[in-house]
């Protein structure tokens, strides 16, 4: 009697369990984090360096398909230039440099909303026309060719000047440029031989342009630095805007661009 008792008990408990497990497969459980995050909508403004432009066009394109009513408004230029337009007052709700040392400026007028946390590293290479018709091979040789740099107060130019300390060259550039883009373009136009820019430039472009590396970029590389502002227009934005940057889709792009990610 007592078995019987026993199998009747076992039996409805399984009935129980598959009573259960169907209705848990007709109605998943609901993501409470997703109902609970903030909206995200509006217009996300980012102030990047130069050396991300091609990698953020194709990282708000995957954004704004993540969050339909948001659109990402791009800023690319000098991370030394654009600190001082954050400082001055622009509207901005996100900021990603391509040094500390600019990064700094933003920080030290107190203008952040958290810490900035380093995302990629980049380091330099040396861009010449198709074919490399100068055989350019390092620093060694820009001595003796039309030169390209970035100015010395922007972190590609600040790297630029501690390669060449490394490598014990000296060079007088033809013309200092005031970003990246700027010194590559030279090079592009014919105007110079060569132009010390980032390794993710040279593969952006590398329809138009070789690129040479040398030892001594180990010695100057280049972390950049990501950050909320404080008085972010669209605080919801940026704050999904920097957790989509830490993605494993996110990470991807920016490793195939060429970028370091720690």
């Amino acid at each position: 009697m007592r078995s019987a008792r026993s199998l009747l008990a076992a039996t409805a408990v399984l009935a129980l369990a598959a009573a259960l497990t169907a209705c848990t497969a007709n109605n998943p459980p609901s993501n409470n984090g997703a109902q609970n995050a903030p909206k995200v909508d509006g217009t996300v403004t980012v102030f990047a360096a130069a050396s991300l432009k091609e990698s953020f066009t194709e990282l708000g394109k995957r954004f704004e398909a993540a969050y339909p009513g948001a659109k990402v408004s791009f800023n690319f230029g000098g991370s030394s230039a654009l600190a001082q337009s954050i400082v001055s007052g622009a509207p901005v709700d996100v900021f990603a440099a391509a040094s500390p040392a600019t990064m700094k400026t933003v920080t030290d007028a107190k203008l952040t909303g958290e810490d900035p946390r380093v995302f990629v590293r980049n380091t330099l290479e040396i861009a010449v026309a198709k074919g490399n018709p100068k055989h350019i091979g390092g620093l060694k040789d820009l001595g003796g060719v039309k030169t390209a740099l970035c100015a010395k107060e922007v972190p590609c130019g600040t790297a630029a000047v501690t390669a060449l300390k490394a490598a014990g060259v000296q060079v007088t550039p033809a013309t200092y440029e005031q970003d990246v883009k700027g010194a590559l373009t030279k090079v592009e136009l014919g105007e110079v031989d060569a132009s010390l820019v980032y390794r993710t430039d040279v593969k952006a472009d590398a329809a138009k342009i070789d690129g040479v590396e040398f030892p001594e970029s180990a010695q100057a590389v280049n972390d950049y630095p990501v950050v909320s502002l404080g008085k972010a227009p669209n605080a919801n934005g940026a704050a999904a805007f920097l957790g989509y940057l830490n993605s494993m889709d996110a990470r991807r792009v920016l490793t195939e661009a060429g970028f370091q990610v720690p």
